[in-house]
């Protein structure tokens, strides 16, 4: 390389630097006070010696326009701009949490926003994890999404382009890699926070955690749904649903009456969950499940402050409301110990294995409702995980004539009505082969086929004996 060359981009990745700076302080990620500090920082991590003195082209924007296009010309610079998009994203992370607080700060500054309201402290701190690029508002953006109608609602489908798919050279490396010491342990662990990252785990220099009723919250890197959050155990310990769940996820819509929680059921193929890891995800969004019509209505002599409804919806589905909430905690774990007890051969339902495995699982969704959200609600939708010749994914799981368009497990998102397809449908789209209504058509024949009772008059009256078996009783 010429020494004008050089040169040259050395005062390009001078004026770069100004240009990240200026960001972050548009952004209010640093404050001017702090500039200084942060550019001699930077200087001394890109290898330069001195900053850009006085001089900016006139045609070169002082303030980027989003996260992506701030920290480009940086990595350019370090990595080069054949590098990989793994390479890029550990660099992204970590040039990032350079000009970020400590995590004591952030969580300190969102209570203080919480005094205010939870919109605004939910508010700041999503804006933030976008615009530290922690959240890939720029990838996300890529996703297509349309709603179907359907005799369920509008069913969400969305094919997920966001998440990018593997370099073979970084595949290669990652194996040549290859650390078996596992920490952190898994991409929830609370050890994350401020893990430089590696080939075989990403970069989260540039996430920060809010403790939340002894748990942690933070937001998803790549969000299905608006403000998609996870709430996180403190340990590394499997999912598990309890009565700790009920009580964890009502106590969640206390502190953020806003959001939703809900979880993946703590067994496998009826949940596309990290079941290493006990967490919930929640966030600010009304699925088709939250707007079901009610098909059936009981009551129970032992929680007479509770409506007890079965809904109209392809997934077995028992919604609680009421403003007593440890009346709806301590039915939910009734439905929770009869369910996990629970046989039906006429449903192909079996409640355990012949080795006495679980087959049975339920998947809880809390949330508040009413004009100011002052009552309680919890789904529980019915899960079993039974194989059979015939079926050998799973009995409730998409049967193999919808596998063209979705074969994985149906989790917590789906089951609320929102579908998460791959790429690999966009180009069957594009030609005509698929159209968004057909697609939309099989997702709710594939929540139908994950349905322990189905939507027929047999499958009403096999629900109906389930909850004759808690106690209820036709209201």
């Amino acid at each position: 390389m010429s020494t004008a060359t050089d040169q040259n981009q050395v005062a390009t990745v001078q004026v770069a630097i100004e240009q990240f700076l200026n960001y972050a302080l548009d952004r209010a990620i640093i404050v001017a006070r702090d500039v200084q500090y942060y550019r001699n920082i930077l200087l001394h991590r890109l290898g330069l010696h001195a900053p850009c003195i006085g001089w900016v082209p006139e045609d070169v924007k002082l303030i980027p326009e989003n996260a992506e296009a701030a920290v480009a010309p940086l990595l350019d610079y370090l990595l080069g701009v054949d590098s990989t998009i793994t390479q890029r994203d550990l660099l992204d992370a970590e040039l990032f949490g350079l000009l970020m607080n400590s995590p004591s700060v952030i969580e300190q500054k969102f209570w203080v926003d919480y005094r205010t309201s939870q919109t605004f402290a939910t508010d700041n701190f999503y804006k933030l994890m976008q615009d530290v690029d922690y959240i890939r508002s720029a990838r996300i953006a890529k996703n297509v999404a349309w709603k179907t109608a359907s005799d369920y609602g509008d069913l969400d489908i969305t094919i997920n382009l966001s998440k990018p798919e593997k370099d073979p050279r970084d595949i290669a490396a990652a194996l040549e890699n290859q650390d078996d010491t596992a920490y952190p342990a898994c991409l929830l662990c609370t050890d994350n926070e401020g893990y430089a990252g590696n080939l075989n785990h990403p970069a989260r220099e540039n996430i920060r955690l809010i403790e939340m009723g002894g748990w942690f919250f933070q937001y998803s890197p790549y969000s299905y749904y608006n403000e998609h959050c996870i709430v996180l155990s403190p340990e590394h310990e499997p999912m598990v649903i309890t009565e700790k769940s009920f009580e964890r996820l009502i106590h969640l819509t206390d502190i953020l009456p806003e959001y939703f929680f809900g979880s993946n059921t703590d067994i496998p193929i009826v949940g596309g969950s990290i079941l290493t890891h006990d967490h919930y995800q929640g966030g600010k969004y009304t699925f088709a499940l939250m707007k079901s019509d009610v098909r059936a209505r009981y009551t129970h002599r032992d929680y007479t402050h509770v409506e007890i409804d079965i809904l109209h919806w392809p997934m077995s589905t028992i919604r609680l409301r009421g403003f007593d909430k440890e009346e709806i905690i301590a039915l939910s774990m009734r439905i929770l110990k009869t369910w996990y007890a629970y046989s039906d051969e006429e449903a192909e339902i079996l409640a355990n294995a012949a080795d006495g495995t679980r087959h049975q699982a339920i998947t809880p969704i809390a949330r508040r409702v009413g004009n100011d959200n002052e009552q309680y609600e919890l789904n529980l939708v019915l899960r079993n995980n039974r194989t059979s010749e015939a079926h050998p994914m799973g009995i409730f799981h998409p049967h193999k004539e919808w596998h063209h368009i979705k074969k994985e497990n149906i989790g917590l998102i789906e089951v609320m009505g929102l579908a998460i397809l791959p790429p690999r449908l966009l180009p069957l789209i594009a030609d005509g082969t698929y159209t968004e209504d057909y697609i939309g058509e099989v997702f709710a024949h594939i929540l139908e086929d994950a349905g322990v009772f189905k939507q027929t008059e047999v499958g009403l009256r096999q629900f109906e004996k389930f909850m004759f078996a808690v106690g209820c009783d036709v209201r």
